[in-house]
């Protein structure tokens, strides 16, 4: 695991803050799972097989009775092993995807029992290929209906037990923090939250109101006038306030709207402050209760929306593969390079990860936009061409279709996009972001589609789609989702507004 380097001077200027922090700060670093991650994915995958001998059992006990041996080794073949080696593939990965291979004591049972039901659900789909595929009828839909019963049963019991033994895994990427404040208040702040391996957090640094700290060299990032700045690009999941109420009452305030302004998670250890458009829960960090303040709420409807997403880009990805198969070859015969364009963008906390596409353009594009920098016909940091002379045939085609966007369902289904979302940007127009505010667009995560392709897609300003991106994080609900979903297709059809 690569060291950080140390953080920019507090008297830098604001480029070279931007610099040190990205130098600093970002990245994604994952935690080490050890034994007690693998004790959370073994046991739960052990409780998964015993719901579908359980099931399978239940269903077909008068045969079993009476020929025991026979009957089981009737079903003992290697297709059948290997179909259960997928599933069970499947399962453990469904579960990653939401968050049960990695438990946390301080998650909220509510939400859990939630994440267990969709991930279960989830899970117990593909086996209605086991249906279709079971010729004596000894695998139907009643012993389907007894495994879902059965895992969501069994899963509750083996976590509740595994927590009760104190084997509570690390968290998947590390949460990264930074405190405000530097005094006894922060000290035991920092205690707190380092000291509770359930919280897995990670202290990127500390802020304070004035450069006048008794912090060791390197630990102190800034002042608190440098909060907004620090945070534009640096990959910081949650700010942590530690300063002293009674005496820093607007400086607390201040750092509150700094954070709401870049759309970074704030706690602080009381509901006593404003709040614009984040939205307040209680918690805890580390073993201090605290109250947080985010753009969106950690609540069961999260766990739904990513229960959409794995369904929908799996069933995405298996209608359309003739069709991506087809698309993938006419790439490769019709122009030199590879056929999927994997580009660096920013997503949710402005991590950076590899965003796919079928390739449109000639296969040094990215070297050659320097160049057409004087053609750029947006408006704002981005760049776009109406004729862009990369662009190959084929891949005019594909732009105006939008077929070359379906392979990020790979990126769905992995969790570094979403159906719906604000779309992710590449790290050019990024790094042109003069304001803080247009960094709130980060504190979710980014989709296929969005509010404003559904509203005009590139006849749009930029402000415009950013303002569309803004009010989609504000006003967020499932039901805005579906609208979107179901809008897509036809824009798609018409071509409005594609390039």
């Amino acid at each position: 695991m690569p060291t950080e380097e140390p953080a920019a001077p507090i008297d830098a200027s604001a480029g070279e803050l931007f610099r040190g922090a990205l130098r600093g700060l970002s990245g994604n670093r994952s935690a080490g799972q050890g034994w007690q991650a693998q004790s959370w994915r073994w046991a739960q995958l052990g409780a998964c097989v015993a719901a579908l001998a359980l099931a399978f059992l239940a269903t077909n006990a008068d045969e079993v009775s009476q020929q025991t041996t026979a009957f089981l080794a009737m079903r003992v073949s290697v297709r059948n092993l290997l179909m259960m080696t997928v599933f069970l593939t499947i399962w453990s990965w469904l579960f990653t995807q939401f968050g049960l291979n990695l438990p946390s004591r301080s998650r909220q049972l509510r939400n859990e029992g939630v994440r267990i039901f969709a991930a279960c659900l989830a899970g117990s789909l593909p086996l209605l290929v086991l249906v279709q595929l079971s010729e004596t009828g000894a695998f139907g839909l009643l012993t389907l209906g007894y495994f879902f019963l059965g895992a969501l049963g069994l899963t509750a019991l083996t976590r509740g037990a595994l927590r009760g033994l104190g084997t509570v895994a690390p968290t998947r990427h590390q949460h990264r923090v930074l405190i405000v404040g530097s005094g006894p208040r922060a000290d035991r702040l920092y205690d707190a939250v380092t000291s509770d391996p359930d919280y897995g957090a990670h202290v990127v640094g500390f802020v304070d109101v004035s450069e006048q700290s008794l912090l060791p060299e390197g630990r102190l990032l800034g002042r608190l006038a440098d909060l907004e700045s620090l945070l534009m690009f640096a990959v910081v999941d949650e700010v942590l306030i530690a300063l002293p109420v009674k005496s820093m009452y607007e400086q607390i305030q201040q750092a509150i709207f700094a954070c709401e302004r870049v759309g970074v998670p704030v706690t602080y250890l009381a509901d006593i402050f404003q709040h614009t458009m984040a939205q307040p829960r209680y918690g805890k960090g580390g073993t201090v209760p605290v109250v947080q303040a985010a753009a969106m709420a950690d609540d069961p409807r999260q766990v739904v929306k990513r229960l959409i997403d794995i369904l929908g880009a799996s069933a995405g990805l298996i209608v359309l593969s003739p069709l991506l198969l087809a698309v993938a070859i006419m790439v490769k015969v019709t122009s030199r390079g590879p056929v999927i364009f994997a580009q660096d963008r920013y997503g949710y906390n402005k991590r950076l990860f590899k965003m796919f596409k079928f390739r449109t353009m000639v296969a040094d594009a990215e070297a050659l936009q320097a160049s057409l920098e004087d053609r750029n016909e947006a408006a704002g940091p981005v760049f776009k061409i109406a004729k862009d002379p990369r662009i190959t045939p084929i891949g005019h085609l594909l732009r105006r279709t939008s077929i070359d966007e379906l392979p990020q369902l790979i990126n769905v289904l992995i969790g570094n996009m979403s159906l719906v979302g604000p779309r992710p940007l590449p790290t050019r127009d990024v790094q042109k972001f003069s304001e803080p505010w247009l960094m709130r667009r980060f504190s979710v995560r980014p989709g296929c589609t969005g509010l404003w392709q559904v509203s005009g897609r590139s006849r749009l300003g930029f402000d415009q789609w950013v303002a569309m991106d803004l009010q989609y994080i504000d006003d967020w609900s499932l039901a805005l989702d579906v609208q979107i979903l179901c809008r897509t297709p036809f824009v798609v059809l018409k071509q409005d507004g594609a390039l």
